[in-house]
């Protein structure tokens, strides 16, 4: 398995040229049905703008769409494709939303809004990668337990979740890479007093 990047969350940038605006929202998504919705949300939001010209990748069958919505042939979508392209970025979409200021911007000058105002929104947006991890269950009783979440820090364990009970449960996640020395340091640490049940394959932001 191999890591690759995403956006943490919504958000969006705007640019002016020669009195158009373009906003450019950008969504985290990870199948096509949730870019085709979060699509049809900007559609909504911008129902009274000019053009709403969308570009998204999804990893899953590296899925790609564009639209130019109305504007000339390849002079908006492909555009915000290209930048998507560049940027690295996958499972993501992108919708600009133009509402026109009354003046014509020629071929040439499309592409540069709409790639400069997508530009300028993944730029905004946070990036974070994911990679490889392994997801699993550990148990320790209490007097192990600060000693742990040490070794848990030095080996950038995430905690998914807790349980204090009669003895400590944590689900938690490392990157996989260090899944094997964290498992012998903590044989090597705790004498092997604390169990390991079955990993499972996952991919995490760290």
């Amino acid at each position: 398995m191999k890591g690759y990047k995403t956006i943490k969350e919504m958000c969006s940038a705007e640019i002016e040229v020669k009195h158009s605006r373009f906003i450019a929202t950008v969504a985290p998504c990870k199948t096509e049905a949730e870019a085709t919705a979060f699509i049809a949300s900007i559609r909504k939001k911008y129902w009274d703008a000019r053009h709403n010209v969308y570009a998204f990748f999804i990893r899953e069958n590296s899925t790609k769409r564009f639209s130019d919505d109305g504007e000339p042939h390849s002079t908006a979508g492909l555009p915000v494709m290209e930048v998507i392209n560049h940027s690295e970025i996958t499972d993501i979409a992108v919708v600009v939303t133009r509402y026109f200021g009354g003046i014509l911007l020629g071929t040439g000058g499309l592409v540069r809004a709409y790639s400069d105002a997508a530009r300028l929104a993944l730029q905004n947006a946070e990036v974070v990668t994911i990679l490889p991890a392994k997801s699993f269950e550990i148990k320790c009783n209490y007097s192990d337990y600060d000693l742990l979440l040490k070794l848990l820090e030095e080996f950038e364990v995430k905690i998914l979740s807790t349980d204090f009970l009669d003895n400590i449960s944590l689900k938690v996640a490392v990157k996989a890479e260090l899944y094997e020395d964290f498992k012998l340091k903590c044989t090597d640490k705790f004498c092997a007093r604390i169990p390991f049940l079955e990993a499972e394959d996952i991919f995490m932001g760290f």
